[in-house]
């Protein structure tokens, strides 16, 4: 039995990976959703201290044993199975998609730092704002549109490796910003957004985060509670 720990849809852009590629191969889990609350000793940590030590979502429970970090969680799942192509079948072009993942596992932090995700929010001026004021925000998009284009150039899309795969999933949190804060891309790099953006896994936790209507104060550096 598989089930995944994660936080509250709309922010949690870590949750959001393993989730949509769960659900966008078929792979049966049950949901564990923790409401966010970062407040030392909240019913979110003491909750999550059950699955992990870590102290972060997403957790994967495969019968109870728990996999923590999105990239284990990713690998975790390719082991178990072997016969859905989660990375690309050739060794070579495997190893370039997890390249691509584990850049974005440890870089842009000036995107996710400026931009963080948040589904339900329409905030075009605050990314033309930042875009137009923030070099470091420009390097990582720039870079980012590269690795896009050039990838979906060498496989021929639609997805960056031809078929959807586990480096989208990675990359789908991105795409939710690109939207969100309506930065700019080029017309490839908005293209493959756009079919990111439908596909089934995304598209399922896109209408889950626009219902859940939980606004969290910590996580809303641009706007303010509704009255």
């Amino acid at each position: 039995m598989l089930q995944l720990v994660i936080g509250n849809k709309n922010y949690s852009s870590w949750s959001m990976r393993p989730w949509v590629l769960m659900r966008h191969f078929g792979i049966a889990f049950d949901e564990i959703k923790l409401r966010f609350d970062f407040t030392p000793g909240s019913a979110y940590y003491r909750e999550l201290a059950r699955y992990t030590p870590a102290g972060r979502v997403p957790v994967l429970l495969i019968d109870g044993f728990a996999v923590w970090d999105t990239l284990a969680i990713v690998e975790a799942l390719a082991d178990t199975h072997p016969r859905l192509a989660l990375w690309p079948r050739d060794a070579m072009q495997r190893a370039r998609a997890r390249s691509l993942a584990a850049e974005m596992h440890a870089a842009f932090s000036a995107l996710r730092d400026l931009c963080p995700m948040n589904i339900e929010a329409e905030l075009l001026q605050v990314g033309a704002r930042l875009f137009g004021a923030e070099v470091a925000l420009q390097r990582d998009l720039a870079r980012i549109d590269s690795l896009w284009t050039e990838q979906l150039a060498a496989s021929g899309g639609p997805f960056l490796f031809g078929e959807y795969g586990a480096v989208d999933a990675y990359y789908a949190p991105v795409a939710a910003r690109v939207r969100g804060y309506a930065l700019p891309v080029s017309a490839s790099a908005r293209g493959y957004v756009e079919r990111l953006w439908a596909s089934p896994g995304v598209a399922a936790w896109v209408a889950d985060a626009m219902a859940e209507r939980d606004f969290l104060d910590f996580e809303e550096p641009y706007r303010q509670r509704p009255a």
